[in-house]
């Protein structure tokens, strides 16, 4: 009887190592202390969805407010000249602070706004289009007349576009979990 029961767990331990090996990998949320402001900052534009801004940020720093590649700073990876112009006190404490996710989220979703009607006359996919201008530079995307020949704005919205369809199933989960779902 003990080998036996010694066998069964050793088959159950494997069979959970496998499963364990094999699962899907979890899909992605948006942090519950920043749901309110994506909300929020998608509200500037009717281009802007809470699921692909929430996916941008996600590929800019994986969510993290202190994010520096050397050349852009904070949740939404701003560069400083971009910041200087786009960066507004969107929390009312008397300073556009790019490391603070309350002013940079909401500056995003503007900057993001004014990039679909930079491009708008560009052909192709229009938040492909602000994506790519969000990485490169709109002029970029003016010259090339489309997504720019630039590896990691190619690889910048394609990881976007990936996440997107996975943040909108996040997102719907999110609100409907939520006591007071938006709107209310």
């Amino acid at each position: 009887m003990g080998l036996a029961l010694a066998a069964a767990l050793v088959i159950a331990a494997a069979l959970g190592v496998v499963w364990w090996l094999t699962r899907p990998p979890a899909l992605p949320t948006i942090p519950g202390q920043y749901l309110a402001t994506v909300q929020s900052a998608t509200k500037t534009c009717p281009e802007l969805s809470v699921p692909m801004l929430a996916a941008q940020l996600d590929a800019e720093s994986h969510w993290n407010p202190k994010a520096d590649s050397g050349k852009a700073q904070g949740i939404a990876q701003f560069k400083p000249s971009t910041w200087a112009e786009w960066g507004k006190d969107y929390t009312g404490d008397g300073r556009a602070d790019v490391w603070n996710p309350q002013d940079a989220i909401p500056a995003q979703g503007a900057y993001m706004c004014h990039l679909f009607k930079e491009v708008k006359g560009v052909p192709g996919d229009p938040t492909q289009l602000a994506l790519a201008a969000y990485n490169a530079g709109p002029n970029a995307v003016l010259k090339a007349q489309g997504i720019p020949q630039i590896p990691e704005t190619q690889n910048y919205v394609n990881r976007i576009e990936t996440l997107i369809p996975k943040y909108t199933q996040t997102y719907a989960k999110q609100i409907s979990a939520s006591p007071n779902p938006p709107g209310d």
